[in-house]
């Protein structure tokens, strides 16, 4: 049975972040955004709201709620600003779900717990200088010795690079077996060692803070190994179906972001005597961003319904990420075109969510990549395995109100 509406509980949260933005993040992301600030107290007012976890069981700290329910979160964040939508898929979606599905029960009560209370930070070290999308080139290695791991190598383009507590990074424990030798690590800021520096210039999400890892012989326990020796390639994947679920939800709140900053526009904008929403060709970019936001939130609960079942959704996920960030790509070029020649500036939003929707397209895998998946789901060239641990269900008797 398919059930299109949203829970009471969904309804609440949903306002509840929506205030959140208009309270929060709108005054001040203007300023935000031309400084390249990131103000790390919106961290600890989520946590009073209970956002940090919202879809970690409550056992673990979090509030219970369903996998949705996290897409809500990313949407209306988004709607303020990407780069608060990016903290919460980093923390959230690649680094504290991760940890649930893969983590020991000690890892869990050390790293999860305060995570999910919003008390620590938590980010994901996988990109390198010189591997993206290759994963299987990265250099970064970690060399046993006895109780520890020896981790050298780099990290870029890390979200909460300067802000976050806690990294899940992956490294070479055996080169020889190419992406099969790779394995994940928990590791920590105060681990000795341990550097990151900021990367400043980017063309959007200004107000993110982004960056590099240096790790210069970090002594890492092995009780910080995460899954098993060789297992990091399957925990990188499965993190990013998670990420592309958060990114994708994002990109739904840009669209209606570029959508509610067009009509407002449409109804003020007069030309040739009546409003410029009038004008037919006008409608059709409002046309197109309409149907964007409706497909490509389709998909995006798609993706929530399915991991509220414990089923895997690395294809569901990738095309969900592809169409709803090319959608908003798309939505804030034609919001800027909306705007004319005022959209060009920063008077108005939309030359930041144009700036801003840009990157989305990249991270987490390219436009080009997910086509690829995509075709090679429908020729029958790629089929996915059971993984030895997956994500939860949701159990709907979890939920902290």
């Amino acid at each position: 049975m398919m059930n299109f509406d949203f829970t009471p509980e969904q309804e609440m949260l949903r306002s509840t972040v929506r205030k959140f933005v208009d309270k929060e993040i709108m005054p001040y992301i203007k300023e935000w955004d031309e400084r390249g600030y990131f103000d790390p107290n919106i961290f600890k007012r989520l946590a009073e709201l209970n956002l940090m976890g919202v879809c970690i069981p409550e056992e673990y700290g979090g509030m219970g709620m369903d996998y949705n329910s996290l897409a809500i979160v990313c949407e209306e964040l988004e709607r303020g600003d990407t780069a608060f939508r990016t903290a919460v898929s980093v923390h959230t979606g690649l680094n504290s779900l991760t940890l649930l599905q893969w983590g020991t029960e000690e890892q869990k009560q050390k790293y999860l717990v305060p995570q999910a209370k919003g008390e620590k930070i938590g980010a994901f070290g996988l990109t390198e200088p010189n591997a993206g999308s290759d994963v299987a080139s990265i250099s970064t290695t970690a060399v046993r010795d006895g109780d520890y791991y020896i981790l050298n190598g780099q990290k870029t383009w890390i979200s909460l690079c300067d802000i976050a507590d806690h990294f899940i990074v992956f490294a070479y424990t055996d080169k020889s077996k190419k992406h099969r030798g790779i394995s994940a690590f928990i590791v920590e800021r105060t681990m000795p060692g341990f550097s990151s520096k900021a990367i400043k210039g980017k063309l959007g999400i200004r107000a993110g803070n982004t960056g590099e890892l240096f790790f210069d012989n970090v002594r890492v326990p092995k009780e910080n190994l995460l899954g098993k020796e060789g297992e990091g390639f399957k925990i990188a994947m499965s993190a990013l179906d998670n990420g592309r679920f958060t990114v994708a939800a994002g990109a739904v709140g840009l669209i209606m972001a570029c959508l509610e900053a067009s009509v407002k526009y449409c109804h003020e904008r007069k030309t040739f005597g009546k409003e410029i929403g009038r004008h037919q060709l006008v409608q059709q970019m409002i046309a197109r961003m309409e149907a964007g936001l409706q497909i490509s939130r389709l998909l995006v609960y798609k993706v929530g319904f399915l991991k509220n079942q414990g089923r895997r959704t690395t294809r569901e996920a990738s095309l969900a990420k592809w169409i709803a960030c090319d959608f908003a790509n798309q939505a804030a070029d034609d919001a800027v075109q909306i705007h004319g020649a005022y959209g060009y500036s920063n008077e108005y939003p939309v030359e930041r969510y144009l700036r801003n929707s840009k990157a989305p397209v990249i991270y987490e895998g390219t436009r080009e990549i997910h086509t690829i998946i995509q075709a090679e789901y429908v020729l029958g060239y790629r089929q996915d395995k059971p993984l030895r641990k997956m994500l939860p269900p949701w159990n709907p008797d979890s939920v902290k109100l």
